[in-house]
């Protein structure tokens, strides 16, 4: 699909930890999966501490983001083909 920084997607939060991440994702969202770090989202290798908390909630996906040199940010993307991809294979998060 290309850089995650082409698609359209709303910044939800900037500056958090991985753990402000979970929660932010957990409370938010009503399906929560776990995926290892290097897993692909929208084509590109996910990084972070494992296990990296990725959120979905119908077609919308919301997920912690390294942008390096700037920090950690949540984002949400609306892609059905990427939402249902993720459940098809990542494990459920038990909040």
């Amino acid at each position: 699909m290309g850089c995650i920084e082409e698609l359209k997607s709303e910044v939800l939060a900037k500056g958090l930890t991985f753990k402000e991440c979970r929660e932010l994702i957990s409370k938010t969202c009503p399906r929560v999966y776990l995926i290892e770090p290097g897993t692909k989202l929208f084509g590109e290798g996910i990084i972070g501490p494992p296990p990296i908390v990725i959120g979905t909630d119908g077609t919308i996906v919301v997920f912690p983001y390294v942008k390096p040199c700037h920090g950690t940010f949540v984002l949400k993307i609306e892609d059905p083909v990427e939402a249902a991809r993720l459940s098809s294979f990542a494990k459920p998060y038990t909040k």
